[in-house]
């Protein structure tokens, strides 16, 4: 029998709660699961439950003996090791091989030291340090900060390293309670990237419902004591909950108000849509919320802007602005207007000055040049990590709304701060021991309250669940004032920003794409930089210019082979798609003494599907290359 992880009629209490009753689970080697669930329903525990730091009550877990098991570790020891010396710690047979291999050449045994080189061939130990720099790079590190010391960085940065040890570790079962936390998109980009290729079984907390898309081929879902499993990614969950709780009738009709409403906010885009790649994207990911919603109509969150106090044309100018810090620009020349109804995204890699630009239009950075206008009485709402920390600590959140507005009855703030989570007690309770999500939903219950004209969010999702994400993202549709946001989290960018720009390189702009150009700008940008360091001084010449563009053309056969690659390869994958749903389609699957056949095809559909969106994704980038290559 192979090895897997198994529940069998699982409980388990955290004190007086009781968490699971009776729970089944199978997870078989090699799958990628996402666990979701709301916030208290067990997801963490269960996660000390496979590190086997918590036990069953009743019934029981079994996980293989054999098996590595890696994780995320919550602090940073604060050691001066250098950042690849601590990445390189997550491979723990390696650095002990290491260690002996140093006492055996002390001690000048030789015969210990030739089966020592012998392990550590069988492991890869040799190219141990070039893994753990490649992890870092693609964490974001520089080469010369693989040589700093932990101690250095920053907490969001010493995460980072933390999670480049976890991957560092040649584990069989890998557990990740959000990953993606303290990443840029960049990172995310390259995280995703690094889990699809990853050869272990994955178990991955995530509130980005795109990152778990590209990942994860089964949901585990925990709700009302109870782990139910679903095939497919978040997408193929939602639509699978949404059908379930379609047949309950109080649940259909609030369905049906949510997408009443989000129908209203897709047909006013439309009207106004200008920019047609980008307001295209925005559409259709509006359109797609009518298949979300349903899944999520016992969100505990809803709330809504109300109009801006005061609003102005424009709102807020920049012109030629350059920004920085100690004297040195970050980013120059940069000319912004910001109107009620403009909504901007901010991209860019890691350090280019996104949450500087942020800063400097809340008005918490003053210009090194150029002039900043604010419209007059304007109300500018920031949100942004450091703000958390900010809040009084022993006040509780009907407090902190108290102090807005005194004029307000106790029932009227007491029915506002419902829609962000806070009910009963919890509105009065005291703010200090909340956790890092609550303190997010507190932030911005205090943000809306103000009704501001300018809204500026920067990675306001980190923390937050995915109903909060999706509550939040639904009011930003209403919001009637300017929006800028940065954000690693797609689909909160894809569905409220209609603009899109670029920081890098010391300058922001307007970004003539989507995402997915973004995407493939971020892969091609080193390449493009390497080609363009290595083009002669003489390029500038219009003979040689010609002569460039000539060559480009010639590049198009080759383009199109690669097209035509990819469609045949969809093909393939397509057709053994269909062949694994026919038989998932017999009845006789569904028996007791065919289990292990039904589970087994569930898991080939699993990666089919999975296989199926990687190669459109790929036939989508090569396609869109061939495009740009036959417009030029």
């Amino acid at each position: 029998m192979r090895a897997m992880i198994k529940l069998n009629q699982l409980s388990i209490r955290r004190g007086p709660r009781l968490l699971f009753e009776s729970a089944n689970l199978t997870v078989h080697p090699g799958q990628k699961v996402g666990l979701t669930g709301a916030n208290g329903t067990g997801k963490s525990s269960l996660f000390a439950l496979f590190r086997g730091l918590l036990h069953a009550d009743q019934g029981s877990a079994s996980i293989p003996d054999s098996w590595v098991v890696a994780h995320v570790a919550q602090e940073t020891p604060a050691v001066e090791i250098s950042a690849i010396e601590y990445a390189l710690q997550g491979d723990e047979e390696y650095m002990r091989l290491q260690a002996e291999l140093q006492r055996a050449e002390a001690e000048h045994d030789g015969h210990l030291q030739s089966e020592l080189h012998d392990k550590l061939a069988a492991i890869d130990g040799y190219t141990a340090r070039s893994r753990a720099g490649r992890l870092l790079h693609g964490l974001g590190f520089t080469a010369e900060q693989e040589s700093h010391p932990v101690t250095s960085f920053s907490g969001g940065w010493r995460m980072r390293l933390n999670l480049a040890q976890a991957l560092m570790c040649r584990s069989d079962l890998l557990l990740l309670d959000e990953p993606t936390n303290h990443l840029d998109l960049e990172a995310v980009y390259w995280l995703e990237e690094w889990l699809r290729s990853y050869q272990g079984t994955l178990v991955l907390i995530s509130h980005d419902r795109d990152f778990l898309d590209r990942v994860v081929t089964q949901i585990v879902h925990i709700e009302q004591q109870a782990i139910k499993a679903y095939t497919g990614n978040y997408s193929d969950f939602e639509v699978a909950r949404a059908e379930h709780l379609a047949h309950q009738q109080a649940a259909h009709q609030k369905q049906k108000r949510e997408i009443d409403h989000i129908r209203s906010f897709v047909t006013r885009f439309k009207a106004k849509a200008t920019k047609a790649r980008q307001a295209q994207s925005r559409v259709k990911a509006l359109e797609r919320m009518e298949l979300i919603a349903p899944a999520h109509v016992d969100s505990p969150f809803h709330f809504s802007f109300l109009p801006p106090s005061r609003l102005a044309s424009p709102l807020l100018s920049l012109d030629k602005i350059a920004v920085g810090y100690n004297d040195k620009p970050l980013i120059s020349g940069v000319k912004l207007s910001l109107a009620p109804g403009d909504r901007i995204g901010l991209l860019g890699p890691n350090g280019a000055g996104k949450s500087t630009l942020i800063k400097l239009i809340a008005g918490e950075l003053p210009p090194l040049q150029g002039k900043r206008k604010e419209g007059k009485d304007i109300k500018i709402a920031y949100f942004a990590q450091h703000q958390l920390e900010q809040l009084t600590m022993d006040e509780s959140p009907l407090q902190h709304l108290q102090r807005l507005d005194r004029q307000a009855t106790e029932t009227d703030l007491r029915n506002f701060i419902g829609g962000f989570g806070f009910h009963g007690d919890d509105a009065l309770a005291p703010v200090a021991p909340f956790s890092g999500g609550e303190k997010a939903r507190l932030v911005l219950a205090l943000l809306v309250y103000q009704k501001p004209a300018v809204l500026l969010l920067d990675e306001p999702t980190n923390h937050l669940d995915l109903e909060m994400r999706l509550a939040l993202t639904m009011a930003l549709q209403d919001f009637e004032g300017a929006l800028v946001v940065v954000s690693h989290d797609r689909h909160l960018l894809r569905t409220v920003a209609d603009e899109l720009w670029l920081v890098s390189e010391g300058s922001a702009k307007v970004f003539d794409g989507d995402l997915d150009d973004y995407r493939q700008w971020l892969l091609t940008k080193d390449k493009a930089e390497k080609t363009i360091s290595n083009t002669p001084a003489v390029a500038n010449n219009k003979k040689d210019d010609r002569r460039l563009a000539a060559e480009a053309r010639k590049k198009l056969q080759p383009l199109r082979n690669t097209v035509k690659k990819a469609e045949e390869k969809m093909d393939k994958v397509q057709t053994k798609l269909g062949a694994v749903e026919e038989k998932l389609a017999d009845n006789s699957l569904y028996e007791n003494d065919a289990k292990e056949k039904l589970k087994a095809l569930l898991v080939e559909q699993g990666d089919l599907k999975s296989e199926l969106e990687q190669l459109e994704m790929d036939w989508f980038e090569a396609s869109e290359a061939l495009q740009e290559a036959e417009d030029q």
